[in-house]
């Protein structure tokens, strides 16, 4: 272990960069776990998270009610001064068709310009930066004026029941001035908000009959709700509603979406509701007229849009079809959230961002969702910014440039030094 005297921000980013090897390698171990959820199990890489924090002498606490998808929080420094906390989630998702694959989604392989594997980019690469900055502060003896609280989820692509939400509703984030989540964005943008969502279950109600004379007897539940199902894009004329103060953000927002979603228009969505039929059941036999149909609609909403607007403009789509016998529920995840873009967090990690990317680094709006609404719903102010390729994440051949795992390291370290007093 290496310690220094006098410990300054330069020392400690010096250390970072003189342990480069070790981040890389963290990453590989990491990924060579498999930690499928739903499909695997969690176990072994919280055990190989743990022993990690163990082997830097950083006490830690495993928590949670839910066995298969314990949560790891560890904290250190002092509790007086500046808390942040850093979240990450160790689990993955299934590595899917063997066959599409170029290599073994948990070979954790090291090239000479990427790592290769399952959860590279989501996001043990993520993870890695954040357990390696809080072992090199460690190890550098630098006195923290302030604490970093550490969050390690293993359920977030279950929905996060088990992990930041039942953490955030036990009290493990009181008190907190921020939180960052490591999450993949890009080298160039930091995501200050998120959409909110919702899933509109549709129900149909007809009458059977023997589908010899269908179109002459009974009353087909699957057309009646085609006809619902064929308004629904109304939903997505429902524009955010956002300040004054947000809309630098928007704008760099729609720009950014342009690019990663690579549709002509596309960066739209982060303003407008979306609403996706995922899911459609009705009938039971071909040769019988369906009595019954439901889809399951998911509908993301941009932020200032509230539960109103969605029940009035789902009334005005059903009310407008004629159709009778259509009923629904609405069941509620999140509403949009953001944190502000003069937010400490968000000016610290922009500027070590910018200084070693040397290029612009975005605040901007992402158009899905994630365990972020469960920090800034108890009030923290919250970012995600993690290194990434997005071409393969909940993909295949999912890989993560070496280049962006250091700058993200040396930036997670950087940015803990700023907001903790290490000058």
């Amino acid at each position: 272990m290496m310690i220094l005297t006098n410990v300054t921000r330069a020392d400690v980013h010096k250390l970072a960069q003189e342990r480069s090897a070790e981040l890389i390698k963290l990453v590989s171990d990491l990924i060579r776990i498999p930690s499928e959820n739903p499909t695997g199990s969690q176990r072994q890489v919280v055990d190989f998270a743990e022993q990690y924090l163990a082997e830097a002498g950083i006490a830690y606490e495993e928590v949670g009610e839910n066995p298969e998808f314990p949560c790891i929080v560890a904290k250190m420094g002092s509790d007086e001064g500046f808390s942040v906390i850093l979240n990450g989630h160790l689990d993955v998702v299934p590595a899917g068709d063997l066959a599409q694959w170029n290599y073994d989604p948990y070979c954790g392989t090291v090239t000479d310009t990427q790592i290769l594997g399952r959860g590279t980019s989501d996001m043990k690469a993520g993870v890695a930066g954040l357990l390696f900055a809080m072992k090199v502060l460690k190890d550098s003896g630098a006195k923290l004026n302030g604490n970093i609280r550490l969050h390690l989820v293993s359920d977030e692509e279950s929905g996060g029941e088990f992990g930041s939400t039942w953490l955030c509703n036990h009290g493990y984030a009181d008190n907190a001035d921020a939180c960052l989540i490591a999450e993949p964005t890009s080298s160039d943008n930091i995501e200050i908000g998120q959409k909110g969502g919702l899933h509109i279950v549709l129900r149909a109600q007809g009458r059977s009959a023997h589908g010899s004379l269908g179109g002459f007897k009974g009353d087909n539940a699957i057309i009646k709700l085609s006809k619902i199902l064929d308004k629904l894009p109304q939903l997505t004329t429902i524009e955010g509603h956002f300040l004054p103060s947000q809309q630098h953000a928007l704008e760099n927002s729609i720009r950014v979406a342009d690019k990663k979603i690579g549709e002509p228009g596309a960066g739209e969505v982060i303003r407008h509701v979306s609403a996706n039929v995922g899911i459609i059941q009705g009938g039971t036999r071909p040769n019988m007229v369906p009595d019954s149909c439901e889809a399951i609609v998911d509908v993301r909403l941009p932020i200032g849009v509230d539960h109103a607007e969605i029940e009035a403009m789902l009334a005005k789509i059903v009310a407008e079809s004629g159709v009778e016998g259509i009923t629904y529920d609405l069941l509620w995840k999140s509403e949009g959230n953001y944190t502000d873009e003069d937010a400490v967090i968000v000016q610290t990690v922009k500027k070590n961002a910018e200084a070693l990317w040397q290029h612009e680094v975005v605040p901007a709006y992402q158009w899905a969702s994630s365990d972020a609404r469960e920090y800034r719903r108890v009030g923290i102010p919250t970012i995600q910014y993690g290194p990434s390729n997005t071409e393969g994440i909940h993909s295949y051949n999912e890989n993560v440039d070496i280049e962006d795992v250091l700058k993200s390291g040396s930036i997670y370290v950087l940015s803990l030094c700023d907001m903790l007093g290490v000058k």
